[in-house]
C-alpha cells in the first residue's frame, strides 16, 4: 500500500506542471478579447506586390517642386555619357530615365531612357 501511495503522489508531482502550462485562453489576448485565428488546414495566400505605374515623361512637361525632391541630381554625367548640362539647366536621374530640367523653371528640356 505504501508503494502504490507513493507511486501515487510522484505521479501528481510530475503532472502538475503539465497540467499549468496548458493555454487555458486560446483564442484570446490578455484582455479577454477574442483572436480570429486561421484555420490549420487552410493556407495563406501570398501578399500580393503593388507595382506602381511608370511616369512617362514629356519634353515641355513643367515638374512641380514636389516632384523635383524625389528626385537625385547626376553631377558625373560624363560618367553616364551625357553631355556637359547648358548654365541653369542639370541632370537628373529617375529609375533609369535621365532627365535635363532647368533650374528655376522645372521645365524638361531633355529626355534620355536606358534601357
Amino acid at each position: 500500500m505504501k508503494k502504490f501511495v507513493i507511486v501515487l503522489l510522484s505521479a501528481t508531482i510530475l503532472a502538475a506542471p503539465m497540467a499549468q502550462a496548458r493555454d487555458h485562453h486560446r483564442g484570446q489576448n490578455d484582455r479577454g478579447h477574442h483572436i480570429e485565428q486561421p484555420a490549420p488546414h487552410k493556407r495563406m495566400a501570398p501578399p500580393k506586390r503593388v507595382v506602381a505605374p511608370k511616369h512617362h515623361w514629356k519634353k515641355g512637361h513643367r515638374m512641380t517642386a514636389a516632384e523635383r525632391r524625389h528626385m537625385r541630381e547626376v553631377r558625373d554625367y560624363r560618367r553616364h555619357r551625357l553631355s556637359a548640362p547648358p548654365r541653369g539647366h542639370r541632370w537628373v536621374r529617375i529609375d533609369n530615365d535621365f532627365l535635363l530640367i532647368g533650374i528655376t523653371s522645372g521645365l524638361i528640356s531633355s529626355i534620355i531612357a536606358v534601357r
